[in-house]
C-alpha cells in the first residue's frame, strides 16, 4: 500500500525513532577483522547491529600528523565513534600524474590511526570538497587549460578525477570495514546540490568511486535540505547538512524526499570560519548542545563540522564570493570544540555530557591531558633579505598570463614592464587576483585589493624610461559557488595606464615552495623583504607567534609553512605545534609585504588572537 506523503513522512519519523530507541553504538572493530555494512532503512548496520554514528570532522592536513592520535583520543573521550574526513586532490597530486602519499599527506596512516583509537571513518574524496581550502580542494593546474570546465563532464576535468580516485583507492580501498579497516562510508562529491543540476556528472564521478573499489561500504551524497533534488543520485543514500537552528526543519524535509531512508546529518555546523578584516566567529555552544541532544534522540546520526579544524597551513586557504571576495584566515579554529591547538573547550564539555546522556552505561575514556603551550620573547630577526634580490629568472610575455598559465598554484607572482614618461593617469589592472602592490623604480606607489574592488590607482611618472613593478599575491581561490571554475590568479587579463594597455613583460613566479635559494644578509628595505632570526628552545611546546608587528605575508619555521599573517585582522597570532620545534635552535624565516619597524621582534604567546581587527592604515 502506497501512503500520501504526509503519512509516510509521520510513519518514518515514528520508525526512526523507534530505531534509535534500540540503536547500538559500538567502537570500531580491531584492524584486520573484516565485518558487514549496509544501510537498513535509517541507520548504518554493521554485522546487523544498528549503529548510530556520532561523528566528528577532523582534517589531517590541518593537524600536525604528530598530534593525529591526541586528537582522536579526545574524540573518543568527547563520546564520539566516527572521525569524518575530506580528501584534498591538490595535496596529492601537485602536479599532473605525481602522486603524494607520505608524511603529512599519508591519509591511509591518519584512517589507521583512527581505527587503532577505536573509530570508524566516514571518507569525503570529492574529488570536490570546499572546505574553505584553495580551489575547494581541486589542482591549481587544472586551470591551466582556459577552456576546462570544473565539476563537469568535461573529459579535461572527469579524466583526471578518475584518474587521482582510482590512485586514491590504491590508498584506501584495504581500509574498509569490509576488509578489516574503519571505513563505514564513502561520500560521492560534496554538495552538488548548491553547485549544478548535472545528474550525468554526479554519475560519473559514483561511477570513479565505484572503479576505484571504495564502494564496497554504503556510498552517500551530502547537501542542504532545499538543494537534496539536484545533488543526489536514485541509488545512493543521501545525507543533510545545516547550521544551528534548523535540525527539525532539515529532516521533515529528508523525510519527505526519503520516506525510507538514512537519516543522517553529514555537517553539523558547530561553529564557523573566519576572512580578513572580519569578525572572528563564535557560535552558541549551548544551543547547539541542545540541539545535537535532539538529534541523537531521534536516533539521528550526526558529524559535528567541526569536531577540530586546526589550521589551514601554507597558501591552502580558500575564500568565497558572496557579494565580494573574501578569502579565509590561517586559523581554521572555527570555535570547534577542540581549538586550533587541540585544547578541549566548554563547548568541548557541554557535547560530551550531551552525548553521556544518550549512551546511557557506557564508560567514557578520560580527557588526555593538554599538550604543554611555551611563551619566548624577543627573538630577534637579525638577516634580511630584499626580495628584489631573489627573484630568479624571468619569462617574456608579451601580455600579463595568469600564475597558472606558468606552471604555478600558489604564492606571488611579479609582473615588470618599462614605461616612458612623462605619462600620467590611472593604472588599471584588469581583472585583479587577488592583491597587488605596485612600484616605480622600487619605490612603493599604492597597492590594489579585490576584497575592497580596488583595481586601480593614480600614476605620475615623470620623463625618461621607468620600470614599473605589479607584485601579486594569490590570497586563496574561491572554494563555493561558480565562480571558482575560471578563479585563475595574478594578472588574468591586460594592465592600462591611462589610455594606454601596456606590453613587453617580464614575469617572475615566486610561488616560495623553495626558501633554501634566500641571500640572507643585513640588507635593508622599504619593500617586500624575507626576515630570518634563530631561537632555542629548552622545553618544547606549542605557542602562537605574535604577528602584530608586521604587515602581511607569510612564515615558516624549521621549513614548515605556517600560514599567512596580515594586519587587518582578526586572527593576529600564527599557530606553531611544539611537534615541529626542536630542543636547542630553531629557524624562522618571515615574508613581509609591507615591513614597518627594520629590526622587528618576534614574540611566543600561550594563547591566540584571533578576534582584533584593528583600524584600517595606509598600508592595509
Amino acid at each position: 500500500m502506497r501512503l500520501p506523503n504526509d503519512s509516510r513522512l509521520r510513519l518514518a519519523m515514528i520508525v526512526t525513532g523507534l530505531m534509535g530507541a534500540c540503536v547500538c553504538i559500538v567502537a570500531a572493530a580491531a584492524p584486520g577483522i573484516s565485518v558487514t555494512v549496509k544501510l537498513a532503512g535509517p541507520q548504518f548496520v554493521v554485522n546487523g547491529r544498528p549503529l548510530q554514528i556520532i561523528s566528528g570532522e577532523m582534517h589531517y592536513p590541518r593537524v600536525p600528523r604528530e598530534y593525529w592520535r591526541d586528537r582522536m583520543r579526545k574524540a573518543r573521550a568527547m563520546g564520539l565513534n566516527t572521525i569524518s574526513t575530506y580528501i584534498f586532490w591538490n595535496l596529492h597530486e601537485p602536479q599532473p600524474g605525481v602522486f603524494e602519499f607520505s608524511g603529512q599527506q599519508d591519509v591511509a596512516a591518519f584512517v589507521r590511526t583512527a581505527q587503532e583509537e577505536g573509530l570508524y571513518v566516514l571518507l569525503r574524496p570529492g574529488p570536490y570538497v570546499c572546505s574553505e581550502w584553495d580551489l575547494g580542494g581541486l589542482p591549481a593546474w587544472l586551470l591551466a587549460d582556459s577552456n576546462i570546465v570544473l565539476r563537469s563532464t568535461d573529459p579535461k576535468f572527469t579524466g583526471p578525477a578518475e584518474r587521482f580516485l582510482k590512485r586514491l583507492g590504491q590508498e584506501l580501498a584495504p581500509l574498509q570495514a569490509t576488509r578489516g579497516g574503519p571505513i563505514i562510508g564513502v561520500q560521492v562529491e560534496n554538495e552538488y546540490g548548491s553547485f549544478g543540476k548535472d545528474a550525468q556528472y554526479m554519475g560519473k564521478i559514483r561511477d570513479a568511486i565505484v572503479s576505484a573499489h571504495l564502494n564496497e561500504v554504503p556510498l552517500f551524497t551530502a547537501d542542504g535540505p532545499e538543494q537534496l533534488p539536484f545533488g543526489t543520485l536514485p541509488d545512493v543514500a543521501a545525507a543533510i547538512n545545516f547550521g544551528p537552528g534548523d535540525a527539525k526543519k532539515g529532516f521533515e524535509t529528508l523525510a519527505r524526499f526519503r520516506p525510507d531512508g538514512l537519516r543522517m546529518n553529514q555537517e553539523y555546523w558547530a561553529g564557523w570560519f573566519d576572512s580578513w578584516g572580519n569578525p572572528h566567529h563564535t557560535t552558541n555552544g549551548n544551543r547547539e548542545a541542545e540541539e545535537l541532544d535532539w538529534m541523537l534522540a531521534q536516533g539521528y546520526s550526526v558529524n559535528l563540522y567541526m569536531f577540530h579544524g586546526g589550521t589551514t597551513f601554507g597558501f591552502m586557504n580558500g575564500a568565497n564570493f558572496d557579494r565580494a571576495y573574501a578569502p579565509q584566515t590561517s586559523s581554521y579554529d572555527y570555535n570547534a570544540p577542540l581549538d586550533e591547538s587541540g585544547a578541549p573547550t566548554a563547548k568541548y564539555m557541554a557535547f560530551r555530557e550531551v552525548i553521556a546522556k544518550r549512551r546511557v552505561g557506557e564508560q567514557f575514556p578520560a580527557v588526555p591531558t593538554e599538550i604543554p603551550r611555551i611563551e619566548f620573547q624577543d627573538i630577534a630577526l637579525s638577516e634580511s633579505s630584499p626580495l628584489w634580490a631573489n627573484l630568479g629568472t624571468a619569462v617574456e610575455t608579451p601580455a600579463p598570463r595568469p600564475m597558472e598559465s606558468f606552471g604555478q598554484s600558489y604564492g606571488y607572482i611579479l609582473y615588470r614592464t618599462r614605461v616612458e614618461g612623462p605619462m600620467s593617469g590611472a593604472l588599471s589592472i584588469h581583472e585583479l587576483r587577488d592583491y597587488a602592490q605596485v612600484y616605480v623604480d622600487g619605490k612603493l606607489t599604492g597597492s590594489m585589493d579585490r576584497r575592497t574592488n580596488a583595481k586601480s590607482l593614480s600614476l605620475d611618472i615623470g620623463a625618461g624610461i621607468h620600470t614599473l613593478d605589479i607584485l601579486v599575491e594569490n590570497s586563496g581561490r574561491i572554494n563555493f559557488g561558480p565562480r571558482l571554475r575560471d578563479d585563475r590568479k595574478g594578472i588574468t587579463e591586460s594592465v592600462s595606464l591611462g589610455e594606454h594597455v601596456l606590453t613587453g613583460w617580464q614575469v617572475f613566479c615566486l610561488p616560495m615552495s623553495d626558501l633554501g635559494q634566500i641571500k640572507f644578509g643585513r640588507q635593508l628595505s622599504d619593500g617586500p623583504i624575507f626576515y630570518h632570526g634563530a631561537f632555542d628552545v629548552k622545553n618544547i611546546g606549542d605557542t602562537f607567534l605574535d604577528m602584530r608587528l608586521f604587515g602581511k605575508g607569510a612564515v615558516w619555521v624549521n621549513g614548515h609553512a605556517l600560514g599567512r599573517f596580515w594586519n587587518v585582522g582578526p586572527q593576529q597570532t600564527l599557530y606553531l605545534p611544539g611537534a615541529w620545534l626542536t630542543q636547542g635552535r630553531n629557524e624562522v624565516i618571515i615574508f613581509d609585504l609591507m615591513p614597518g619597524a627594520n629590526s622587528p621582534k618576534l614574540h611566543g604567546l600561550s594563547r591566540p588572537i584571533l578576534d582584533s581587527i584593528p583600524e584600517p592604515t595606509a598600508h592595509q
